[in-house]
């Protein structure tokens, strides 16, 4: 039996607020979900994850937040 996912979330995110998402490694995939919609589940590789967040560390998602 697979253990239990455990999910965590940003120290940017509100306790219980809206703007919650979380991350959680399962096997050689990494999940993320909205923290208000558990049950839809996105899953990428770390080489996907890795990229996606190099570009928004760049600030290539900046205009999508105005």
């Amino acid at each position: 039996m697979d253990a239990p996912v455990q999910w965590q979330k940003s120290s940017f995110s509100g306790a219980n607020g809206p703007n919650c998402v979380e991350v959680a490694r399962h096997g050689d995939a990494l999940l993320i979900r909205e923290g208000d919609e558990p049950g839809l589940v996105l899953s990428v590789s770390r080489a996907e994850l890795a990229a996606f967040l190099a570009g928004a560390g760049a600030g290539e998602f900046d205009h999508l937040a105005d």
